[in-house]
């Protein structure tokens, strides 16, 4: 099996030669196994004798085409924590890019979710930790002490990417500002993701999805029943959305600086994400001040574009938006084509001003047949529509397999580990999870190695409490 190999040469990684990705694992190998043992600061936790996965390029998986990823050489490095920011990151990584994650001694508080009471299950394995930080390497640095920080700014010289969802008034003082690394690193992509963004009288004020996304975007409020409460979001809905637009963001920003020579800021809000989630109603609102308001389902203006439950308690959803065009068709798949011609139906117009005679006489309807008669009765008929699943429906949906929305790896003690993978599929750059989420710490010494420090180093800054 053959790799690139790749140099640096003015800032850019250059491919220069193959080279045979098992003789170079053995090498680092070798390197690891002859280092002074007492100086062996993180022991089994930093797995630095394991041979590693992130050489210079990725070891093709036995029995697969040798095809490197999307972002195969572009070294990344993270500051995140919690959902927006490591998701992003995560993303990068299954497209091919080398992900080291900078924690705090105490570890991003992710780590210790199930503690918090948040959730519902003690489990032995931390699901949201291992979806948003898979296939990444983790180094623990005290940012607050100068050794610290000196590590980090040796670590951006050797990066692609920075990003970060620390608030600027807490980056400056740890000198991972975009001022500072500017200089650091002038062709450095800098990414930060905020609550609500970078100006403005409230660029500083806290944010989790649920508040800047979801309700202050307007999207909770445009939700529900009238009268009713609004809805509350599930965990990570808004990051991994943002995250996954500034994944994009981050790859355009890298075309643009291999086309021009500069680095450059770049930056996205949990709020500024909501309101583009958002953006039909709010355009809407801007361009003819109608204002959508919650108004329930039973009276929905298109009751061909609405939500209806069977006879086993389940629902579904027709989405068709030219109810014209499927009317005809869609009374005589149900059985009920004496409505085809009657004068209250008659067009979608019409419709809508007798969208609750409609919605009474489908909802009975609806309520004789289980989900599964109605599958048939609607696909059978080309009617769009959709069934509500539960989430563990979605987690062993034959569609889902076949467009490869999960990976399968394994956690460090052998145990098989199912993983929801990033959405985008690339032809000939194909994505993929390139392991577990690491161990607090674990990839200290390593990364430290290939940065250019040494063993003393190493036993400095641990001294130091640099590295926690």
């Amino acid at each position: 099996m053959v790799a690139p190999a790749v140099q640096e040469e003015e800032g850019r990684l250059v491919r220069v030669a193959p080279v045979d990705v098992v003789e170079l694992q053995a090498l680092r190998v070798e390197i690891v196994r002859r280092r002074p043992e007492h100086l062996g600061l993180f022991g089994h936790a930093c797995g630095v004798a394991r041979p590693s996965r992130f050489a210079e390029g990725r070891a093709p998986v036995a029995g697969s085409p040798a095809m490197a990823g999307a972002l195969d050489g572009v070294r990344v490095l993270e500051l995140g924590i919690w959902v927006a920011v490591p998701s992003a990151a995560a993303v990068l990584a299954d497209w091919g890019a080398r992900v080291v994650k900078i924690e705090p001694p105490e570890g991003d508080p992710l780590r210790g979710l199930a503690a918090t009471g948040l959730v519902p299950y003690q489990p032995d394995v931390n699901p949201a930790f291992q979806l948003d930080n898979r296939g990444k390497r983790s180094v623990t640095l005290d940012l607050r002490r100068p050794e610290g920080r000196e590590v980090a700014h040796a670590l951006v010289r050797r990066s692609d990417v920075f990003l970060t969802n620390l608030r600027r008034q807490k980056l400056a003082p740890l000198g991972m500002d975009y001022a500072t690394l500017r200089r650091v690193h002038p062709r450095l992509v800098y990414a930060g993701l905020t609550g609500y963004g970078t100006e403005g009288p409230e660029r500083e004020r806290a944010a989790f999805d649920y508040a800047a996304f979801w309700a202050r975007a307007g999207i909770m409020g445009s939700l529900g029943e009238p009268e009713g409460p609004p809805p509350t979001q599930r965990p990570g809905m808004g990051d991994h959305m943002t995250g996954l637009g500034l994944a994009g963001a981050i790859a355009a920003a890298l075309f643009a600086r291999e086309r021009s020579g500069v680095g450059q800021e770049i930056g996205m809000s949990l709020f500024g994400s909501g309101i583009w989630m958002l953006a039909s109603d709010i355009q809407a609102a801007i361009t003819t001040g109608y204002c959508h308001t919650p108004g329930g389902r039973r009276a929905a203006p298109n009751p061909l574009f609405n939500f209806y439950r069977t006879s086993d308690g389940r629902w579904l959803h027709l989405v068709m938006l030219q109810p014209d065009r499927h009317w005809r068709t869609f009374c005589r798949a149900v059985g009920r084509e004496d409505l085809v011609d009657d004068p209250r139906f008659a067009s979608a117009p019409v419709r809508f001003q007798h969208c609750r005679e409609l919605i009474a006489i489908l909802d009975p309807l609806f309520a004789t047949r289980p989900l599964a008669e109605w599958a048939e009765v609607l696909d059978g008929a080309d009617c769009y529509w959709g069934k509500v699943q539960t989430v563990e429906e979605v987690s062993h949906d034959a569609q889902a397999e076949a467009i490869g929305a999960f990976a399968d790896t394994a956690l460090p003690d052998g145990r098989p580990l199912r993983i929801v993978k990033s959405p985008v599929a690339f032809g000939a750059t194909p994505s993929a999870v390139a392991g577990p989420a690491p161990e607090l710490g674990q990839h200290t010494e390593e990364v430290l190695l290939e940065a250019g420090f040494g063993w003393e180093d190493i036993a400095r800054l641990k001294d130091a409490g640099a590295l926690g």
